[in-house]
């Protein structure tokens, strides 16, 4: 509890007093508790914005910002991301990305883990970085950036690079984990990690125009089936983003795809990429579905 917090419960009646009656875009009514209103019962009740979503939503009372995810994501399945946790591993290319769309969706805590600072040539392509934070940790720009998209989103922001030490006590929790990072060992140490907490693992990654994504569960062979057994580091000049570049269009669909991913998990709907992996070449406009044998 903060300071700023008298108590953790809020009534539901107080939010019954301010919520209020739209029209949606299909002309339907909705009940929904707008931003000012949410603000109120902050500052009256001594609330974080993420007790309120969640008080509102249990009421079947929708946040009005979220007025735009119905149908495709109705009021109890936001109720259900505003109560999950979904780390994010690297803030950089894809991650950035992946940071705003779970922010966006309304995800209730994020936990982004990054050890690296923003530099001028973060610019091109990702979407955290501002000629205003170049040298700030890039973890910590991704609390205060979320701050400003949705307020009732916590994020728990780790300054450090994930490594077989501290993996599990950061990691646990989470109900998905995504892979944002630009090496193949450190993916294989995030995989061991999941696969040792038990949590999916959603792999994403980008060179040039190309990339690929895969969903990684427990028991599966994952990053195996991709990279063979070979678990060394290259050397930083010799990895693919490194001789191809990684142009900002790239990292932008892939952290899309990823982001479909933790949400067809959370919600359990859809069709996973599980065993098999999407690769998508962005120049000739083509996907390849590759399946594993499971």
């Amino acid at each position: 509890m903060t300071g700023n917090e008298k108590n953790t419960t809020l009534p539901e009646e107080a939010v019954q007093a301010f919520a209020r009656s739209v029209k949606d875009p299909a002309g339907r009514e909705v009940k929904v508790l707008q931003e000012e209103d949410v603000e109120r019962l902050c500052s009256m009740h001594g609330q974080r914005h993420a007790n309120v979503y969640v008080t509102a939503l249990r009421q079947g009372i929708l946040p009005y910002r979220y007025l735009r995810n119905r149908d495709s994501v109705t009021p109890a399945m936001q109720l259900k991301l505003a109560e999950s946790r979904v780390a994010v591993i690297g803030a950089g290319g894809l991650g950035g990305h992946i940071i705003l769309l779970l922010a966006r969706l309304g995800i209730g805590s994020l936990v982004v883990v990054d050890g690296d600072a923003f530099d001028e040539t973060n610019q091109n392509r990702q979407a955290l970085s501002t000629i205003k934070n170049r040298g700030l940790s890039k973890a910590l720009e991704a609390r205060s950036a979320v701050a400003s998209v949705n307020p009732g989103v916590e994020v728990i922001a780790h300054q450090v690079r994930l490594d077989a030490v501290n993996g599990q006590e950061i990691l646990v929790g989470c109900q998905v984990v995504v892979d944002a990072l630009d090496n193949v060992a450190d993916r294989f140490i995030a995989e061991e990690i999941t696969r040792d907490l038990n949590i999916p693992l959603v792999h994403g990654a980008v060179a040039g125009f190309e990339g690929q994504i895969m969903s990684i569960f427990p028991g599966d062979q994952g990053l195996e089936l991709l990279y063979g057994k070979d678990r060394t580091t290259r050397e930083p000049e010799k990895r693919p983003e490194a001789v191809f570049g990684v142009p900002a269009v790239a990292p932008c669909l892939i952290a899309t795809l990823q982001v479909m991913e933790v949400l067809k998990i959370l919600l359990d709907r859809g069709k996973l990429l599980r065993n098999r992996m999407l690769r998508v070449d962005l120049e000739t406009v083509e996907f390849h579905e590759i399946v594993f044998k499971e």
